[in-house]
């Protein structure tokens, strides 16, 4: 059987639905605080400093792709001295950001201050977390990872409105104060408290077959790296497209003649069917392989953008289109946490993950204004087509991976 062991005892970590739901508060709190205030204060941010927009998210490009470059010495160092440990310095450190992005006051401080804060969002958000699980609960912490995205799902639904409403009563930099001291009443007791502790170690292999393993060995060798060649492509593609659309959906349905009221009611459906998709496979995925989740969540991508591209402007194929890319989108977050771990196993979990995570964040980092270059100078049909094929590489990509990946 996997062996778990811990360096450190006191005080005990939470088990079970308890960790969940402590990692689940902290990954809304730091999605809402870190990443997606920033969509809504942007202008606010622009108006301030008094300078074009383009240096607003050319701050927030930069600063992920630092946090890409970052990723998979930040996934060493969770390996090495436990999630515990890591992910409490990290709620410092990103209370620290925030408060220094409070207070930038020229190009460099504020380029500075993003870099900062996309940097140690490594060691608190997502990736953290589902090495925090898996270090709790080795090979069979896909349960619970589905679990926390389920919860993590509603930080945009959130903060989205929570942060227009504040931005009515106070200005930018007060409201990222109050994030900063918000996040770290919250993140530092829950990570320093219930988290695994420790370094957590691994066999690499398990000895005898479980309900949640098979009695072989990870991939190994040859096969090892083309999954992960693979897994990062598929990783990568999705990023850039998400990534555009996290800034340009709005814009993109405008372009196919929605009203601006009704294309923000459209964009308001994706929160919701991103849980919706997390629940789904909660629920009745438990007996599917992770590998087949994914091609399943790929193929949804490229699907919603063709129903919009070719539904005519219609609101009701718009919706569809929502709907779909918001249910794929939920379950790529699953499987962001479960297809490493069936296929490379718990070993070098965290670290796995920052290799993976490394490349996509770099190209999500170029997406926003790429894309945006790209609608201005292609137009929105072959800016739309652009997604398609990436979205569906993307695919392709995740359905060779799980006919190779099968053992």
């Amino acid at each position: 059987m996997t062996t778990l062991a811990t360096s450190e005892t006191s005080p005990p970590p939470a088990t079970g639905i308890g960790l969940i739901i402590a990692l689940g508060i902290t990954q809304v709190a730091g999605y809402g605080a870190l990443y997606y205030a920033f969509a809504v204060l942007a202008p606010s941010m622009t108006r301030s400093m008094g300078w074009a927009p383009e240096w607003t998210y050319g701050g927030f490009a930069l600063g992920l792709l630092a946090g890409g470059l970052a990723a998979p010495f930040a996934g060493r160092l969770i390996d090495r001295y436990g999630t515990r440990r890591m992910m409490s310095i990290g709620s410092v450190l990103a209370s620290l950001s925030l408060f220094a992005l409070s207070k930038a006051e020229g190009l460099v401080s504020y380029y500075a201050a993003m870099i900062a804060l996309e940097v140690v969002s490594t060691l608190v958000l997502y990736d953290a977390a589902f090495t925090a699980l898996t270090q709790a609960h080795g090979a069979g912490a896909r349960r619970a990872i589905s679990k926390l995205t389920l919860i993590g799902g509603f930080a945009s639904t959130l903060f989205w409105p929570l942060t227009t409403a504040l931005v009515a009563q106070a200005d930018w930099r007060t409201i990222y104060q109050v994030y900063a001291v918000g996040y770290l009443a919250v993140a530092l007791p829950l990570h320093a408290l219930l988290l695994p502790c420790g370094r957590a170690t691994f066999a690499a292999k398990p000895t005898q077959p479980t309900e949640t393993q098979d009695s072989e060995a990870y991939l190994a060798g040859t096969a090892r790296r083309r999954s992960f060649v693979l897994l990062a492509i598929a990783f990568s593609l999705q990023g850039f497209v998400v990534s555009a659309m996290s800034v340009h959906m709005l814009t993109l349905l405008q372009g196919f003649g929605f009203s601006a009221a009704l294309a923000v009611a459209l964009g308001a459906m994706v929160g919701p069917s991103q849980v919706t998709g997390r629940l789904i496979e909660m629920l009745f995925g438990t007996n599917v392989p992770p590998v087949t989740t994914a091609w399943v969540s790929g193929a949804l991508m490229p699907l919603g953008f063709m129903l919009l591209a070719f539904g005519g402007g219609t609101a009701v194929i718009a919706g569809l289109f929502a709907i779909t890319y918001g249910v794929s989108m939920g379950l790529s977050s699953i499987v962001r946490g479960t297809v490493p771990l069936q296929l490379f196993g718990p070993a070098g979990y965290g670290a796995m993950l920052g290799k993976l995570s490394a490349p996509g964040l770099v190209i999500r980092a170029a997406a926003p204004l790429g894309f945006a270059v790209m609608m201005e100078r292609a137009g929105l049909s072959a800016s739309t087509a652009v997604l398609v094929t990436l979205s569906g590489a993307a695919a392709l990509a995740l359905l060779l991976l799980a006919r190779g990946g099968r053992r």
